[in-house]
């Protein structure tokens, strides 16, 4: 822990204290100029700099607990430059081009991803949370003990991250920047410093019991008392690498959290252990009383096994996140020399460069060989692929994609090579979007889970009041079984057990719905999808495949065909509402097409717009009739959009979409598994009953504007409904955002995956069903994880008090029930999502 700032700073040396009749800087020693302004506050009194970046140096110093530099310097720095080595590293991640690579958000609000080094338990993870919520101009900090990720949000003019970084190394962890690299060259270091840890515990465990079985086998006088000495120093000095190596992270951690006021798990094991190794210590040197080597060095065994198994299991449960995280490939072939609207041929001759492909702007052009993983979104300009979308959407047969087709960053060109241009910055592309919604889901924590965090921390405490009392009350009954029988309760508790329940079971449940193409974009969202009772689908991109197509136009007032759908065409260019899409394709072969100026949109109406000096409106048969009176409705079994002047209807489109294939069977499914299943679409009234009567739904509501719609869903939760929302986003992002919990499907829009808890990224549908039944089995799990742990505490903690377990066996019970967990946990990572069992 950094110093206390109570200690008095040595005064500056007279060189520093002035040059040539100025103040000197008291960082680096320089004159400070005449009205300078540049001060930092320390150690009480404020000390003048001679530069604002002396100022920040010193500023970042202090803030970061490192004003022992101050004190022990023998003279000034060499400038601003010239930081302790704690922070030269760190201050490399304040850099504007770093910080490029990492961080989103703008002056107000950043946010990055942080890689942690050193979590052991739940307990690590409310430390940390804690201690960067407290730090100034943080607005959010939140760890994922499963996938070792935290996601941080700062305001750059309060706090630098490199400050940050730095609080979080002054409690005892290492946290830096997400990058795929070095969280694997990570990954790595632990896996084999754990298994070092392990390795030298099981050698010094196994050498141990050879001395300690024979004691045990043996009656009292069989072994003389020089040969049963002799064994006890050897196993006290095999005992040694264990408690200085292997353990050396228990002892560590606990240190750590006693720094920081803190209880985590590390406090009992460290106090149990340290106890034994001391009393048995001391009995081999004095001659008199029980060793626990044995013990000791199992304890340490069990507990490094059974935390290199749950690093394992954790690392799986994660690897999902960790495969899209390091998919973006680092450098593109970027073609140099080439026009704005190059042929074929002058894609085929220009020169490529290999640039970063974070370096890359929208409108750069591409080449992307056989193989290649595409590294941003794009549209193909030449060549005709298929490109692999597996690790995006979980389908494993690569679809084929031709010149005009979009093509997201993550995919593989599994086809021939072809030439892209870019849409999107790396930093927008759609698995860094995906990303994003991951790291949003491990903001929010599900209620159970932070209820299980403050009941794990509340627990440590009483565990050590309660091993106190069991100390002192077997103290007066019988003194020679006091200790081992308080050690038994220090280490037979799992807290552990008890904080990982939940995580556990949501890390698992996240990575198999990722592989299967359905994104977990919400903490909270498999939790309330367990609980719904209500299902509401949108129809138009939902239902549907969202590809309408114009089967029937009728015209008034003298137009005809090209000039109505020049007109709608101009009226809807730039929606991405499929019926908008469905009119400007049809009118992709007309000329002439008109421009529209002053236009408005309407959300779930319509739109209205001036085009060759007449105002038009175009739109739901309820948004166009509010202007002129229409023509009776004609029955259609389509969608119907309207087109109209003040002075009247001026055209009537009927446009047709097919329902998805699996859509019947998705109905079929939540019906059967006791949801209700409502249909509820702004759509007019004959198309919606057409797709209601299709797929079997009676709960239906056609013509629904946005506010409709909310009334809706606001009116079944009023009743003691849970509803889940299905939608593809166009006009659905406010119903999205008030259901209890939402999906956006397929080819969602940016604003339905913001509002959205889940996005299915695959077309499926059939996912949704799926979803829903994983999130049942993630419930199941949990409450048998909290369950077990519960029942485990209040039985073994109890025995143990009572002397029935030995400290052997309350290792053995203590490893046993953090695997337990840890393993029911990752049950859910085996089948498909929904798949019952």
């Amino acid at each position: 822990m950094p110093t206390s700032l109570t200690a008095p700073a040595p005064a500056p040396t007279a060189a520093a204290a002035t040059v040539a009749g100025s103040p000197a800087c008291f960082h680096c020693g320089l004159p400070v100029p005449a009205g300078g302004r540049w001060r930092v506050r320390l150690d009480g009194a404020e000390r003048e700099m001679c530069c604002a970046g002396c100022q920040a140096v010193a500023q970042a110093i202090v803030d970061a607990g490192l004003d022992d530099y101050y004190r022990h310097r023998t003279e000034p720095a060499a400038g601003p430059s010239a930081v302790p080595p704690e922070l030269e590293a760190l201050a490399l991640y304040d850099e504007p081009d770093v910080q490029s690579r990492f961080v989103r958000g703008d002056a107000a609000s950043a946010e990055t991803t942080l890689m942690l080094e050193g979590l052991r338990c739940g307990a690590c993870v409310w430390l940390i949370e804690r201690t960067l919520a407290a730090q100034p101009g943080v607005t959010a900090a939140s760890v994922n003990f499963a996938t070792e990720r935290a996601v941080l949000r700062w305001d750059p003019s309060r706090t630098r991250l490199s400050t940050l970084l730095a609080r979080v190394g002054a409690i005892g962890y290492r946290a830096m920047p997400y990058d795929a690299q070095q969280r694997e060259a990570q990954l790595a270091r632990t896996t084999r410093s754990l298994f070092r840890r392990m390795f030298v515990a099981g050698i010094g465990m196994m050498q141990v019991m050879m001395y300690a079985v024979p004691v045990y086998t043996a009656a009292p006088g069989d072994i003389e008392w020089q040969y049963e000495q002799l064994m006890r120093w050897a196993s006290l000095l095999l005992t040694i690498p264990v408690i200085l190596y292997s353990a050396q992270p228990f002892f560590a951690g606990a240190l750590r959290d006693l720094r920081a006021r803190s209880l985590g798990m590390d406090v009992p094991v460290a106090l149990g252990m340290g106890a034994a190794f001391a009393a048995s210590a001391w009995a081999t040197v004095t001659g008199k009383g029980e060793v626990y080597f044995d013990s000791v060095t199992m304890f340490a065994f069990l507990l490094l096994a059974a935390r290199y198994l749950e690093w394992i299991a954790r690392r799986r449960a994660s690897r999902a996140v960790d495969a899209m995280a390091a998919a973006l490939p680092e450098r593109v072939a970027r073609l140099v020399g080439v026009g704005a609207h190059p042929d074929e041929g002058q894609l085929a001759a220009a020169e490529a460069e290999a640039v970063p492909a974070i370096r890359v702007e929208p409108g750069d052009l591409l080449r992307v060989a056989t193989g290649d993983r595409i590294a941003v979104d794009g549209v193909i300009l030449a060549g005709t692929t298929s490109i692999d979308q597996s690790l995006l959407t979980g389908e494993s047969i690569p679809v084929l994609r031709r010149p005009g087709d979009e093509v997201p960053g993550g995919a593989i060109n599994a086809g021939n090579p072809f030439y892209l241009r870019v849409l999107r910055r790396s930093a927008d592309s759609t698995l860094s979007t995906i990303e994003r919604l991951i790291e949003r889901a491990a903001i929010e924590k599900p209620a159970i889970a932070l209820a299980a965090d403050r009941v794990a921390g509340w627990f440590v405490l009483c565990l050590l009041l309660f091993a106190s009392a069991v100390f002192a009350a077997w103290w007066f009954t019988d003194p020679e079984r006091a200790l081992p029988v308080a050690i038994a309760v220090l280490v037979v508790s799992c807290p552990c057990a008890l904080s990982l329940a939940t995580p556990a079971a949501l890390a698992a449940a996240t990575g198999a719905a990722t592989r299967h193409g359905a994104l977990v974009a919400s903490g909270r969202a498999l939790e309330t999808m367990a609980a719904a009772t209500d299902v509401v689908f949108d129809k138009t991109g939902t239902l549907t495949e969202g590809r309408p197509r114009l089967a029937r136009l009728q015209t008034w007032d003298g137009l005809d065909r090209g000039q109505a759908l020049s007109l709608a065409a101009a009226l809807e260019a730039g929606s991405p509402h499929p019926l908008a899409r469905a009119l400007v394709e049809a009118a992709g072969a007309t000329d002439g097409r008109a421009a529209a100026t002053g236009i408005e949109q309407h959300p779930g109406l319509g739109v209205e717009a001036d085009i060759g000096g007449r105002r038009l409106r175009l739109g739901s048969r309820s948004f166009v009739a509010q202007w002129t009176p229409l023509p009776v409705d004609a029955g259609a079994g389509g969608s119907e959009v309207w087109l109209a002047a003040r002075t009247g209807v001026l055209a009537r489109f009927e446009l047709r979409d097919e329902l998805r294939a699996d859509a019947a069977q998705t109905v079929t499914r939540l019906a059967a598994d006791g949801l209700r299943v409502h249909l509820l679409s702004g759509d007019h009234t004959h198309a919606v009953a057409a797709v209601a009567e299709a797929l079997g739904v009676t709960r239906v509501r056609a013509g629904a504007s946005p506010s409709d719609k909310l009334d809706y869903v606001r009116a079944l939760q009023r009743d003691g409904g849970r509803v889940l929302m299905v939608g593809d986003g166009i006009n659905d992002a406010p119903v999205l955002a008030a259901a209890d919990v939402s999906i956006a499907v397929g080819q969602a829009t940016a604003l339905a995956r913001t509002s959205a808890d889940a996005v299915l990224l695959s077309p499926n549908l059939d996912m949704v069903p799926r979803l829903l039944g994983l999130a049942r089995r993630t419930r199941r799990v949990v409450l048998q994880n909290l369950g077990w742990a519960t029942a485990y505490n209040l039985t073994a903690i109890p025995a143990a008090a009572l002397g029935y377990v030995p400290p052997w066996l309350a290792a053995v019970g203590m490893s046993a029930s953090s695997l337990l967990v840890v393993g029911n946990a990752l049950r859910l990572r085996l089948g498909a999502p929904g798949a019952r069992r």
